[in-house]
């Protein structure tokens, strides 16, 4: 990002310009800068254009109420936000920042730092302060960003602070839900996304942006469990994240860079594959408050929590604005998860068995056999030691076949259907479907290899049938 600055800087130096908020307090932490963000005290789009022009980039409006722009690095490296002035001065301006360590300026051509709330020396003493009270009533979605920035940063809310969070938190239940979507991703994806959602509890912000979440305390489940549902959940997220940084811990090192080069592929809403994992265990058992029941002799289950868990997830992504991709992947991890564990006492699996596996979580199976595995290694309850044992031999054996899934995918057709109908002296149409799929079946089971084979399989299928 210094080469974005650099460029800024060269851009800019003859414009009254600040540098504030994020990239100043990184800085200040020796950590990498992100995003640049700019005041600019006067004409803002000009301002975009002429850098725009300068670096070989876009630029564009951002069509939010500050009048603000975007300008884009070539290539889209990096991105520089310029907002007009608010208030009379750069001071002015600080003011309605939400936390001391955002509220720090340094002017672009050069000069002492402005930092008229004491940002610098709360980053030293590792203090995540609000500019003033008014913080949190000026926009209630700075609660839950405190909740952010406490465990990206490994900052320390101080007590006033959290006061304040604390009795505006009712607040976010008004915020449009794309905004609390894009504070909750970066929560999921911290280091301390543990230490994140701790602190969304003791704020009282879970019961406002995830009341489904919050519903899960309390939640008691059976002798093979050892921690009610919310903490059970805590637990899996948990395992996950462990996975996600040694994939070699499930994957053995013949697949441990191919997971981690498949959780690091993007997906979707800036989310990676890694980082929707998070959220799909989160998320997996969402429905055991509303599917548990308690049979004769005091047996607790949640029939079918992992298909109406699908459906409650689909609600919760479609109420924070989530795209249809990761909706329909969230989802579909939460309506998969069981799937692996079922098929653990028909170890060893036949490759008719793994096909059927790959193919009924497509386009999750990677991903759906690391969180079974998190799921597994979270339970541990009775008979646990062997339960995970055996798991986590049949998790290794799907693992290969599973990152290799996309690739057998893309091979074309034995057989197209056109001339399959037509070798077999049948009509085009809803027969096909279900004979081309057992033919790809079958395929991967190594029984058909060529043209003729397909044909010759298709016919017995038919002639038994």
């Amino acid at each position: 990002m210094s080469v974005a600055l650099d460029a800024v800087r060269a851009a800019l130096r003859d414009e009254r310009v600040w540098l504030v908020g994020g990239a100043v307090r990184d800085r200040l932490m020796g950590r990498e800068l992100g995003d640049v963000d700019l005041v600019v005290d006067g004409d803002v789009k000009a301002a975009a254009r002429h850098l725009a022009l300068s670096v070989g980039g876009p630029s564009f409006a951002l069509g939010d109420a500050f009048g603000a722009w975007r300008v884009m690095g070539p290539g889209r490296a990096w991105q520089v936000d310029l907002c007009p002035l608010r208030g009379e001065s750069i001071e002015a301006d600080l003011e309605l920042r939400d936390f001391t360590v955002n509220a720090i300026a340094e002017p672009l051509g050069g000069g002492a730092l402005l930092d008229p709330h004491a940002g610098a020396q709360d980053l030293a003493a590792r203090r995540l302060r609000m500019v003033a009270p008014r913080s949190f009533r000026d926009d209630p979605l700075r609660v839950l960003r405190l909740a952010r920035l406490a465990c990206e940063l490994d900052l320390a809310p101080d007590p006033a602070t959290v006061k304040e969070a604390r009795a505006h938190a009712s607040s976010l239940d008004a915020v449009a839900g794309e905004r609390i979507f894009a504070e909750l991703k970066h929560i999921l994806a911290a280091g301390g996304a543990l230490a994140g959602l701790a602190l969304m509890d003791d704020l009282g912000v879970t019961r406002a942006v995830l009341p489904e979440v919050a519903a899960l305390r309390g939640v008691q489940q059976n002798r093979f469990h050892h921690l009610d549902v919310h903490d059970h959940t805590l637990e899996v997220l948990q395992a996950v994240i462990a996975i996600e940084e040694d994939p070699a811990l499930l994957a053995g090192e013949e697949h441990a860079a191919a997971a981690t080069a498949w959780l690091e592929q993007p997906l979707a809403d800036e989310l990676t594959r890694g980082e929707a994992l998070r959220l799909g265990a989160l998320l997996h058992d969402i429905a055991k408050p509303a599917t548990r029941v308690v049979y004769e002799g005091g047996l607790v289950a949640f029939p079918h929590h992992d298909r109406v868990g699908a459906d409650i997830t689909r609600q919760i992504l479609e109420r924070l604005r989530a795209s249809e991709r990761t909706r329909a992947h969230v989802a579909a991890l939460g309506r998969h998860h069981l799937r692996l564990g079922f098929l653990v006492k028909h170890r060893p699996l036949d490759a008719r068995a793994v096909y059927r596996y790959l193919q009924d979580c497509d386009p999750v199976a990677v991903d759906v056999t690391l969180l079974s595995v998190a799921d597994r290694l979270a339970t541990r309850g009775d008979d646990a030691s062997r339960a995970i044992a055996a798991h986590l031999e049949l998790a290794h054996a799907i693992l290969g076949p599973a990152l290799a899934w996309p690739g057998w995918q893309a091979q074309a057709p034995l057989v197209r259907g056109d001339v399959l109908a037509r070798q077999l002296g049948i009509d085009p149409g809803p027969r096909l479907a279900p004979l081309l799929a057992q033919i790809d079946e079958a395929r991967y089971a190594g029984e058909v290899v060529d043209e003729a084979d397909a044909v010759r399989y298709a016919a017995s299928l038919l002639a038994d049938g």
